[in-house]
């Protein structure tokens, strides 16, 4: 499933905004687009980035998501925006962190080729 797919996906509703001072202190926050896991509905997927080529995504258990809170939307020049939040997870809590790579070999990170590129502009220069 791309990045596209998810985006189109039906919006995850069911997170309780967080209303007290300052942010929970057994948690760690993540920021994106929240989504309806695709097959289980005691999970979530979290779009990093969604209009970005370096967009990431993130499964999280929906028990361990503490707390939520509406951030701005960002809006593309063509008028497109998308939802914004930033999550608040349960510390110690297993998440999933789905990383986009480039086949090659040895396999390496989508962004090693990129500073592998920049790393030789500037040695020919």
């Amino acid at each position: 499933m791309s990045i596209s797919e998810y985006l189109d996906a039906e919006p995850f509703r069911e997170i309780v905004s967080y209303r007290r001072a300052g942010a929970p202190q057994d948690a760690v926050d993540f920021i994106g687009t929240p989504r309806k896991h695709p097959y289980d509905d005691e999970k979530l997927i979290l779009i990093t980035e969604p209009d970005s080529v370096d967009a990431g995504l993130f499964e999280f258990r929906v028990a361990d998501v503490l707390s939520a809170q509406d951030l701005p939307s960002p809006v593309r020049a063509d008028g497109e925006s998308w939802p914004l939040v930033k999550l608040w997870v349960r510390k110690g809590s297993i998440g999933v962190r789905y990383e986009p790579f480039e086949v090659d070999r040895p396999r390496k990170p989508l962004g090693a080729a990129r500073v592998e590129a920049s790393r030789l502009v500037r040695r020919e220069t």
